[in-house]
């Protein structure tokens, strides 16, 4: 136990220590390059800071705010010798030029970055000096390039944290299918059936909190050269992660139908057979350990580079061949609940329709785990590409490409 405290401990702190010495680095190098350079200032220390004010946490963030930050100083410089040239310094020409030069950064859409445009034209305004706007012009530009080298250098590709939010959705998920399961022993109350439904919602947060990770993992690999050794490391992490956003829904409607079937205060409600409710707690059942497997095939690995390796039918992994097996009894439960629920609309009118929703729904979540063979080409891109089904609906991301591709093949 102590061991692996210390391990974890060790793992948290990491970043922490590289983030510091990748920053230290980066500032001391800026402003060691900016003394070699003539036109600099005698002290650049704003060659550092800038360094330090434009590394982001991905190598596209970086350049952006390089980009965006010598664009504001360059702008903020300009309109200050511009109009130290015909004017003198007084209050009411310095508001006048911080009006204008905010315009001016909105003008540029500078973004975080528009302060700089009036602050460099003040700071430059009151000194009044040719040397010093070139100085702060020089420095800037040394400390970008500083900044954006440190990112092509350094910048991490971030997909660890998006296979966490992937692994505590999936176990949430994992946990509520298994609850639902275990309280269909008997005849679930409304309010128990509610409660279901509730904890199926409330996924819709983690659902959006695993969005915006796979986000920033995307971020990382653009423009980053270390993808250039990988085919394309995020292709299997979003597809994994377009299918859990569906599956989610199809939890949540499934939790509905179950909530709706448990406020029919009669014999005609499909929740009220104990043999429906035991063919249903075996297929979610099911579902339940096969949601997990699902999530573990996506963490199959600690680093970017070999946790997106393909899992080739012939060679699965563990994970892998635990989803198979569940969704496999998954299918014949299915079958068997399928008969249970087989009625006729004049026997049972009232509880009908929820009969077909329930097996309808249960269909949809298993199908978004069914496995599907990786497409024919040696470049495979990531574990789910191997456990995806046959003529699966592709994420909402691909039906949108592949509608601007044909768009633009037309014009």
């Amino acid at each position: 136990m102590a061991k692996q405290q210390l391990m974890l401990a060790s793992r948290r702190t990491q970043p922490a220590i590289a983030y510091i010495a990748r920053l230290t680095g980066t500032a001391v190098v800026a402003y060691l390059a900016a003394l070699l350079v003539p036109q600099a200032s005698a002290r650049p220390t704003l060659a550092p800071l800038t360094a330090l004010l434009v590394v982001q946490a991905t190598l596209f963030q970086t350049i952006r705010s390089a980009m965006q930050r010598v664009a504001a100083v360059t702008a903020g410089v300009l309109a200050a010798v511009g109009v130290a040239a015909y004017v003198g310094f007084s209050w009411w020409v310095l508001g006048l030029l911080t009006a204008a030069t905010l315009a001016l950064g909105m003008v540029l859409r500078l973004g975080n970055e528009v302060l700089e445009v009036p602050i460099s034209a003040m700071l430059i305004f009151a000194t009044g000096t040719r040397s010093a706007a070139s100085g702060r012009i020089i420095d800037t530009l040394v400390g970008a390039a500083a900044g954006m080298i440190a990112g092509l250098l350094f910048a991490p590709m971030r997909f660890q944290p998006a296979k966490e939010a992937v692994g505590e959705l999936t176990r949430h998920m994992s946990d509520l299918l298994g609850q639902i399961a275990t309280g269909l022993a008997d005849v679930p109350a409304p309010r128990q059936a509610t409660e279901w439904l509730e904890r199926t919602r409330a996924l819709r947060g983690e659902v959006e909190r695993l969005d915006d990770a796979l986000g920033q993992a995307e971020n990382s690999i653009r423009l980053n050269p270390r993808r250039l050794l990988l085919p394309d490391p995020g292709d299997g992490l979003r597809d994994g992660v377009d299918r859990l956003e569906r599956a989610a829904v199809d939890l949540r409607v499934l939790s509905r139908a179950v909530a709706d079937s448990a406020r029919i205060d009669s014999d005609n409600s499909p929740v009220r057979d104990p043999e429906t409710r035991a063919r249903l707690a075996a297929v979610l059942g099911e579902l339940s350990a096969a949601v997990r497997a699902y999530g573990e095939v996506v963490q199959a690995s600690d680093e970017p580079t070999d946790g997106l390796a393909a899992v080739v039918p012939e060679q699965p992994t563990t994970a892998g061949v635990e989803l198979r097996e569940h969704l496999a009894e998954a299918q014949r439960q299915q079958d068997r609940l399928a008969r249970t629920l087989l009625t006729s609309p004049a026997e049972q009118p009232e509880g009908w329709p929820l009969r077909g929703e329930i097996l309808a729904h249960v269909d949809r979540l298993r199908s978004e785990l069914e496995p599907r063979r990786p497409p024919e080409r040696t470049d495979t891109t990531g574990p789910l590409r191997a456990i995806g089904r046959p003529g699966g609906v592709r994420g909402v991301r691909g039906v949108r490409g592949r509608v601007r591709a044909q768009r633009r093949s037309k014009r």
